[in-house]
């Protein structure tokens, strides 16, 4: 998986638009993304990134990156061998690219707007 571009409310994967908040894992994207508590990340909308065990979940969140990794959920992730990185939407693409051409299990998570 390759993300083309990102901007505001839009992301593109492999040549396809979304426009809803999204998690793209090496082989799949799983769109309509949808968090329990809105801006703050828990546990409970990270089941199936749980389940596909990444080495590193790169979090964008948001344009002005108004979502919240409580250190809950950062310590969670690092218990079960995760290694967390959040920043804004864009960097976030970026770094999810670079890290995907290096060959590593990463998984992104990526918050649209805000």
């Amino acid at each position: 998986m390759q993300i083309d571009s990102y901007s505001f409310g839009s992301i593109t994967v492999d040549g396809k638009v979304y426009t809803d908040d999204l998690i793209v894992f090496p082989e799949k994207v799983s769109s309509g993304w949808w968090r329990k508590q809105g801006h703050s990340l828990c546990m409970e909308d990270l089941a199936e990134v749980l389940v596909y065990k990444p080495q590193i979940l790169i979090v964008g969140k948001g344009a002005s990156s108004c979502m919240d990794i409580p250190s809950s959920t950062v310590q969670i992730l690092k218990d079960e061998g995760i290694e967390v990185i959040g920043d804004n939407t864009a960097s976030a693409v970026e770094l999810f690219n670079e890290y995907i051409g290096a060959g590593k299990k990463v998984v992104g998570a990526f918050h649209l707007t805000c």
